[in-house]
């Protein structure tokens, strides 16, 4: 199986991206097809309007929200900044005395980075700790949750260890001191049950490339009762003027598709994924693959996994299975870094093991088959990336 062979390798990086739904492929090359702006008086103008409406209803229905919550982004990274610079400015308009901002120690770098723009204006941010295992201290949240926070965001699934995190518990504790709370649920949705009214979350951000959907766009949920954010951008005045801008007729139809597609097929895919990663263990420990499992104490997204290769080299397993199986090291929006991954640091890893470990998440449309060729080539590549000493490929 190689690249030569014209054959595809078996793709198992789906914290970073998702196979695109064919129905979501099907409905952006109708769009395609038809040329109509939303905002436009005509009839191609009022058919987009309709496809932007049908996949709105689409991605709150898959949320537990109603179209209204729902602001289209260009993903989840705008999501996220909208949710913390909208959030805590308008917040300090009304409440000067709240420049407190909370974010977990294991965000993406589109929460974090937006939290240290925050605090260059002024803003208190700091860090809530997490378990070993890689989900946050609820007991530290509570103790710093005082009558000064502004904002709280933690991540509902992690990116890099899959652990689910108690964001309805959190939200409780936010909101019992007057604060706000924001999730970045870009991980979650498609892959796990959600609904935003039993999580009482005022902000949630997604992605739809996450979710079997397009890259390129995302969403801010706000919910009906929240503070509104303040715009960060501003032009035509569309979205309420939340978010200005044409609309993306075609993605917005696939993300549509997508969710419709994840509302569906929710159940059998989490079953389906928690089965393969299930055949993956197996057959690893039957070629006498050693590793750990850095949040083997903690609920994890079905079908991913952090794994910890003692005495292998992450990155230099990555590229020895490039060409048959995609897998990675941490996230994709920090390759190339020297730097430790945050979040292993977080749970207490040394630089040492963080170095070691890969991310895997069996998607829905792998196959048993696929999963078990994958463990067998990994558990070469990882005879061929050790070192007996247990260092580091130069």
């Amino acid at each position: 199986m190689s690249e030569q062979q014209g054959e595809k390798p078996v793709y198992l990086d789906g914290f970073a991206t998702l196979p695109l739904a064919p129905a979501a492929r099907t409905a952006m090359l109708a769009v395609w097809d038809q040329p109509g702006n939303a905002g436009s008086p005509n009839g191609s103008g009022e058919r987009a309007a309709q496809i932007v409406a049908a996949g709105r209803a689409a991605v709150a229905d898959l949320i537990g929200a109603t179209p209204g919550e729902i602001t289209f982004t260009s993903g989840a990274t705008e999501a996220n900044n909208l949710a913390m610079m909208g959030v805590a400015r308008a917040i300090r308009q009304i409440e000067p005395n709240r420049r407190k901002i909370l974010i977990s120690a294991i965000e993406h770098k589109a929460v974090i980075e937006p939290a240290r723009e925050l605090e260059r204006e002024g803003f208190i941010v700091e860090t809530i700790p997490v378990t070993s295992s890689g989900v946050i201290d609820l007991d530290a949240l509570k103790r710093m949750s005082k009558d000064d926070l502004a904002l709280a965001s933690a991540m509902l699934i992690n990116n890099e260890l899959g652990t689910i995190q108690p964001i309805g518990e959190a939200c409780e504790i936010v909101h019992a001191v007057g604060g706000r709370m924001h999730t970045d649920a870009a991980q979650a949705v498609g892959k796990v049950h959600l609904d935003v009214a039993d999580l009482d979350i005022d902000y949630l951000s997604l992605s739809g490339h996450k979710a079997y959907g397009p890259m390129g766009i995302g969403a801010l949920y706000v919910a009906a009762g929240a503070l509104k954010p303040n715009a960060q951008l501003f032009g035509g005045g569309q979205q309420s003027g939340l978010r200005p801008g044409t609309e993306p007729v075609a993605l917005i139809a696939g993300f549509g598709a997508a969710a419709l597609v994840a509302k569906s097929a929710l159940a059998d895919g989490s079953a389906h994924g928690a089965e393969l990663l299930t055949v993956l263990l197996d057959e690893l420990r039957k070629n006498q693959v050693r590793f750990l499992i850095p949040s083997s104490h903690a609920p994890r997204v079905p079908g991913g996994i952090a794994l910890l290769l003692p005495g292998t080299d992450g990155d230099a397993l990555c590229a020895r299975l490039a060409s048959k199986v995609s897998i990675s090291t941490g996230s994709a929006c920090t390759s190339g870094q020297i730097r430790t991954s945050h979040v292993l640091e977080s749970i207490g890893l040394s630089e040492h093991d963080a170095r070691s470990v890969v991310r895997i998440f069996c998607n829905r449309y792998n196959t048993v088959d696929e999963v078990r060729l994958a463990a067998r080539l990994i558990a070469d590549a990882v005879r061929r990336s050790s070192l007996a000493t247990g260092g580091r490929h130069q």
